[in-house]
């Protein structure tokens, strides 16, 4: 007998539309899933680098006051009372690189940031040290010279404003950047008023106000009685923003980086400390952004 093959058959036009429907959404939706995962990763990484940038700022600013605060009473003795003050700050400017310490400030300050100063004597033989105090760059202060850590806000070439510090090196002056996308960078100093100091900051004013305490002291006795040396503690506020825009619904409508009762109080007075979302940012989406804050105690330099 002879066998006749199975007539074949393929897809009629209505099969093969509705594969092509279902091959085309899960296509969709694995499309839509991935975007959304690569959407989360980029905020994500964002996020992380502005967390990374903000802990480190203040873990650097945090050891150089620390520093500031230092006495070797075993080698120097008691401090000199008429030595300079061992921190000093300036309200809205902000620095040239290659001036003596914060000599010669610029106006031109980004969001009316601030500048903090920490000076500190060495430790160890010369040139190295015995690498117990090092300046803001990281390079150590020997026992013959007096470290330097400077913190203030400039735009780099890229128009960026980033927190740089600056320091003294073997020959000149230099400063690196510390972290970049910083909308603001305040700092208000804690004062010991009672008498004698007790070593607890009584109230917390910017470095406008503290300088202007020093207004009656005659030349000779400035270093001696400067209410810089009161200072007790100094506070610090960061408000740093990421490169991507954030995906957050709301957006705050500004940043009271002291917080809103100091904001309302002092914010006319005291430059930077109240920004507005809309001066930030202008017509462009708004990136994400998060606020540090920290408060370090310094300790009265003065008997």
């Amino acid at each position: 007998m002879k066998a006749h093959p199975r007539k074949q058959r393929g897809m009629t036009l209505a099969e093969l539309l509705v594969a092509l429907a279902v091959g085309l959404g899960v296509l969709l939706a694995g499309a839509a899933l991935m975007i959304s995962a690569n959407k989360a990763y980029v905020a994500h990484e964002d996020a992380a680098g502005i967390d990374d940038g903000g802990r480190y700022a203040l873990a650097l600013i945090g050891r150089a006051v620390r520093q500031g605060a230092f006495v070797d009473w075993e080698r120097h003795g008691a401090p000199d009372k008429n030595a300079p003050a061992p921190l000093a700050g300036l309200d809205s400017r902000s620095l040239v690189k290659t001036s003596f310490g914060i000599d010669d400030p610029v106006t031109s300050a980004v969001n009316g940031s601030d500048v903090l100063a920490l000076r500190y004597p060495g430790a160890g033989k010369a040139p190295d040290g015995d690498g117990s105090v090092v300046d803001c760059a990281g390079f150590p202060v020997h026992e013959a010279k007096e470290g330097w850590s400077i913190f203030y806000v400039a735009r780099n070439g890229d128009g960026v404003a980033e927190l740089r510090c600056k320091y003294k090196g073997a020959a000149n002056w230099g400063a690196d950047a510390v972290v970049a996308g910083v909308d603001g960078f305040q700092v208000l100093y804690g004062v010991d008023t009672d008498t004698p100091p007790d070593g607890i900051p009584n109230r917390y004013v910017n470095a406008s106000a503290l300088s202007a305490l020093d207004a009656g002291l005659m030349p000779g006795e400035r270093n001696e009685k400067t209410a810089w040396k009161r200072v007790a503690s100094v506070r610090v506020a960061l408000l740093l923003h990421g490169e991507k825009a954030s995906s957050a619904p709301v957006q705050p409508v500004g940043y009271a980086l002291f917080g809103p009762a100091y904001g309302a109080a002092q914010g006319g007075a005291d430059k930077g400390v109240q920004l507005a979302r809309s001066e930030l940012d202008g017509a462009r989406p708004a990136p994400a952004r998060r606020l540090f804050t920290a408060v370090f105690a310094v300790g009265a330099s003065q008997p």
